[in-house]
């Protein structure tokens, strides 16, 4: 899975001699919260709503609104742009973006080829990255085999009681930083209960589980 296949790639961008209150009407019209800069085909800076929020004036200040419009009507966007910008390779996988963004406390990322800004990622693109991978939308009971002690095989085995049962896997996923290794497993409904009895006669913990889908 990489970065590539969940990026947004139709990036809107602005110059950095943007004046400010053109960047917000932009970010409105599209309705998204960032914005890469661009100066000729190089990225300079990043800005945001928390960047604009940071150069606003101060609710303690006499400042009126109309003397803001016009204080944000003269600045630009380099004025205020976060100019220090982590960024993340089209090529690098989606993990490499999570681990970026958490390492750097942020929640979004200007996507390279090279030094040509591509795309652009950010936490709701990873959360629906999350959701695609595990087939959230499909319709299927989720299976969950406990395994203690993991062995070669393990994973093979499962597999083949399955098949011999004619049990359809709709996705598999394997977690291992909770305590024992556990076997995540989409099915059929309807094969659900059919599936954790084959699964416990072959000796195997299972817990079946509902999922609570949002429309």
């Amino acid at each position: 899975m990489s970065v590539a296949d969940y990026m947004t790639d139709k990036v809107i961008t602005v110059s950095p001699d943007t004046k400010i209150n053109v960047a917000i009407n932009v970010m409105k019209d599209n309705q998204i919260h960032r914005l890469p800069v661009i100066d000729g085909s190089r990225l300079v800076g990043l800005v945001t709503e928390g960047t604009i929020r940071e150069a606003s004036p101060s609710k303690a200040t006499s400042l009126s609104i109309y003397e803001v419009n016009y204080l944000f009507n003269k600045m630009t966007v380099s004025d205020i742009m976060e100019k220090e910008v982590k960024t993340i390779s089209k090529d690098a996988q989606l993990e490499d973006a999570i681990s970026t963004m958490r390492h750097h406390d942020i929640g979004v990322l200007p996507v390279m080829d090279g030094q040509q800004v591509v795309g652009i990622i950010t936490t709701n693109d990873i959360l629906d990255g999350f959701l695609d991978i595990t087939d959230y939308f499909v319709d299927a009971t989720v299976v969950q085999v406990m395994i203690e002690h993991n062995r070669t095989g393990v994973i093979y085995d499962i597999g083949k009681i399955m098949a011999d049962n004619g049990f359809n896997i709709q996705t598999l996923i394997v977690t291992r930083n909770l305590g024992p290794i556990m076997i995540e497993m989409h099915v059929d409904k309807t094969d659900s209960t059919a599936v954790k009895q084959a699964l416990e006669a072959a000796g195997y913990s299972v817990r079946l589980v509902t999922s609570q889908k949002v429309n």
